[in-house]
C-alpha cells in the first residue's frame, strides 16, 4: 500500500497538473521503485530516479503506463502510475523477443492503443541478419503485456541508410494511422531523416510511400535528428524531435510545423525548445500527454554531474508545455515544479 505521504502527493499533483534512442544504449544499474514524492505544493523531478531512457507514456482508464529502452528490468521495462508522479514497476512487458532479433539492444518503445484489449508496440532492436538496428512491432491484449512479435523479419530496416530506429505512431483526427521513425544515418556517417508513412488500420504494416519530413540542418542539432513525436493542436501538426549527441549536455528537443502527418514540415526557429538547465542535462526523447487540461512533456535527462554515467543514467522527467499563440513553450527541465496560481 502507498503511504499517507504518497497519497497526499497524488492529491496535490491532481491539483497541480493538468493531467536514441540514440545510436547506443546505456548500461543501466539495478532498478528499484521510485522514491515517494514529498507532500509539498507541487512535485519533484525526476519522477523516476532510476535509468529509464527513451520514455513513452500512454493512459488507459485513468492509469498511466511508461515504457523504456531495455535495462536490467528486461527487454521492455514498464512502470505504472495514477498521477504521472508516483510510479511503481510492472516488470518486463516483452519477455520474449522476435525471431529476427538479437537481444540486448531493444530501444525506444512506443505503444498505440487500438482497443481496450489491443495494444500495438513499435520498438527498435538489433537485426540478426542485417546487424543494424531495425524497427519491429508487437501486439498485446493488455498494456502490461506480454507483447508478442512473431515476425520473421523487421517491419522497417533501411540497411543502406544505417538502419531504422525510434518509431512513433500517430493517429489522425479521422482515425488514419501513421508511423514516424528515423534512419540511423549517424551510425554510418550519412544524413538522418525523420520519415513518415501510413499504416494499415491494424497498425501491423506500412502502406503507401514513405516521405522525408526533416533532417539535421541547424547548428544546435549536430549530426542527427531522432525520436519524433507528432502532436495535433487546433488543426496544426507539431513534430517534436530530439537532436545532437544523447550522451552530452547538447542533446535537446526542437520542433517543426507540418501541414499534415506526411508533411511538408518547416522549422520555425533555429534553437531548441527544451535544453539543458542547472537541474538536468541533455533532455530529450519526448512524448506529450494531457491530464486535467494541462499538457506535459515526458522525457529523459541526465543529472548534470553524471552525464553519460550508468548510475543513475537517464531518468524520467515531466516538463509542462504551454502555448504563446501557436508557439510551444517549455519551462524546464526543473527539479521543483510548483503549483500554478
Amino acid at each position: 500500500m502507498r503511504s499517507l505521504v504518497a497519497g497526499l502527493a497524488l492529491l496535490l499533483l491532481g491539483a497541480c497538473v493538468g493531467s536514441a534512442p540514440s545510436s547506443s544504449p546505456s548500461d543501466p544499474p539495478a532498478s528499484s521503485p521510485t522514491q515517494e514524492q514529498p507532500a509539498t505544493m507541487g512535485f519533484t523531478n525526476p519522477v523516476h530516479d532510476r535509468d529509464f531512457p527513451d520514455p513513452a507514456v500512454i493512459e488507459v482508464d485513468g492509469v498511466y503506463y511508461a515504457y523504456a529502452t531495455n535495462s536490467q528490468l528486461g527487454n521492455l521495462p514498464t512502470l505504472r502510475s495514477t498521477d504521472l508522479v508516483t510510479w511503481e514497476p510492472v516488470g518486463d512487458a516483452m519477455p520474449a523477443l522476435a525471431p529476427w532479433v538479437t537481444g540486448g539492444r531493444t530501444w525506444a518503445p512506443e505503444v498505440a492503443v487500438h482497443a481496450p484489449d489491443r495494444y500495438v508496440l513499435y520498438y527498435t532492436a538489433l537485426s540478426t541478419a542485417g546487424q543494424r538496428q531495425c524497427v519491429g512491432r508487437a501486439v498485446a491484449t493488455s498494456p502490461e503485456g506480454p507483447f508478442v512479435d512473431d515476425s520473421a523479419e523487421p517491419m522497417i530496416c533501411q540497411l543502406d541508410e544505417g538502419g531504422s530506429i525510434d518509431a512513433s505512431p500517430f493517429t489522425d483526427i479521422d482515425g488514419a494511422r501513421y508511423l514516424l521513425w528515423k534512419n540511423d544515418g549517424n551510425a554510418i556517417g550519412v544524413d538522418t531523416w525523420i520519415y513518415a508513412q501510413p499504416l494499415t488500420p491494424d497498425g501491423l504494416a506500412l502502406t503507401g510511400e514513405a516521405v522525408r519530413l526533416v533532417k539535421q540542418d541547424q547548428a544546435w542539432e549536430g549530426n542527427l535528428v531522432e525520436a519524433p513525436f507528432l502532436w495535433l493542436r487546433d488543426g496544426t501538426y507539431y513534430l517534436f524531435y530530439s537532436a545532437n549527441d544523447y550522451g552530452s549536455d547538447a542533446y535537446a528537443v526542437g520542433y517543426a510545423v507540418c501541414d499534415g502527418p506526411l508533411g511538408p514540415c518547416t522549422k520555425p526557429t533555429s534553437s531548441p525548445v527544451l535544453a539543458s538547465t542547472d537541474d538536468a542535462a541533455g533532455p530529450g526523447h519526448c512524448v506529450l500527454i494531457e491530464k486535467d487540461g494541462r499538457t506535459w512533456m515526458v522525457h529523459h535527462a541526465w543529472p548534470p554531474d553524471a552525464i553519460g554515467s550508468a548510475v543513475p543514467g537517464r531518468t524520467m522527467w515531466l516538463t509542462e508545455l504551454t502555448w504563446e499563440g501557436d508557439r510551444p513553450v517549455l519551462d524546464g527541465p526543473r527539479a521543483s515544479v510548483p503549483v500554478s496560481p
